[in-house]
């Protein structure tokens, strides 16, 4: 299975843009879960409320910055992964389901404890195969848990698409060129977020997003003293997940694109760091969680929805295979 980018959107920008901003998907109907977690905070998840059978796979997307079950890349890719019949749900990191979480901690980049915690959770719920799937932010916290779990980790196959995977050379990059557009679209949606936390009653000093517009601004003033990061510095180094992909020992499938407008190609890692649970697919076009196909103008169709759900049914399908030769033994 290769990626055909489509003619009718040259460029990275082009296929970035038409994948958040014309791509079209009704969702499924959903049933949303609030899971509570140890420190009585919480999150949510969005589940496809359809009947699966109980021992069916289920699988937890987790999306990027300021995204939701509405991103068109986790609407999308959700359905794709439910049309299969297997239990299908949407992760929110704290504060962005249907409203703010109850702390000043909110999520980031490294932040890895709450989905581990939610993935537990589903582990002890469901006797059927488990799948963890990532983009963008949710990506690098996808390899960075599976990184620092190794091989006790709970999942059973994963999916990481357009990681960041050194988060100093991503912020180094949105300060160039086209790219200062995305960064200021995600600054606003981030200073939202955290204004609707202060408004929810959190206790946070709404005079810490004075001059905060750009990501780096962002982390020194919010991210990394919530978090216990000495600064911007500090957090990119610590919740950055290339160190922690040889560690890996789950099959993981990570898309990237070599055009990525968020990234540069020094954040890719060298083959000696890549170990031999990772499938590393680096496309030369595809933009940020694009990947957009098609040959008719305007009518898009979008590789992920059918590499991850591939990749994780041919896992499955083995889990399976050996869990007869055990019982038929």
């Amino acid at each position: 299975m290769t990626f055909q980018p489509a003619w009718w959107l040259p460029g990275p920008h082009a296929q970035t843009l038409w994948a958040a901003l014309g791509r079209r998907v009704r969702l499924p109907p959903l049933r949303w879960e609030e899971v509570l977690l140890p420190d009585g905070d919480f999150v949510e998840i969005a589940w496809v409320d359809r009947s699966v059978l109980p021992d069916a796979p289920t699988v937890l997307v987790l999306h990027g910055l300021a995204g939701s079950v509405q991103s068109p890349h986790v609407a999308g890719l959700v359905e794709a992964l439910a049309e299969r019949g297997w239990r299908v749900g949407a992760f929110h990191f704290r504060g962005c389901g249907r409203r703010p979480n109850r702390s000043a901690v909110g999520y980031h980049s490294g932040k890895t404890d709450d989905p581990r915690a939610v993935l537990r959770l589903l582990r002890e719920r469901h006797p059927g195969p488990l799948g963890v799937v990532g983009f963008s932010l949710g990506a690098n916290v996808t390899l960075k848990m599976l990184g620092e779990d190794g091989s006790a980790s709970v999942v059973d196959v994963a999916a990481a698409i357009s990681p960041p995977l050194r988060l100093e050379l991503c912020a180094d990059r949105m300060q160039r060129g086209f790219s200062k557009v995305y960064q200021a679209k995600l600054v606003l949606e981030l200073r939202r977020y955290v204004r609707a936390k202060i408004r929810a009653g959190v206790p946070i000093d709404p005079e810490r997003l004075r001059g905060v517009w750009s990501f780096r601004s962002f982390d020194d003033a919010i991210t990394a003293p919530l978090h216990g990061f000495t600064d911007s510095a500090d957090y990119y180094a610590r919740a950055s997940s290339r160190p922690f992909l040889p560690s890996i020992r789950v099959p993981t499938l990570v898309v990237h694109a070599l055009d990525d407008p968020f990234f540069t190609p020094e954040v890719l890692p060298q083959p000696h760091e890549v170990p031999a649970a990772v499938q590393l697919e680096v496309e030369p076009a595809g933009g940020h969680v694009g990947f957009v196909e098609g040959r008719l103008p305007l009518r898009g169709r979008y590789y992920v929805d059918t590499r991850v759900p591939a990749f994780f049914a041919s896992r499955f399908a083995s889990i399976s295979a050996q869990a007869a030769r055990v019982s038929g033994g």
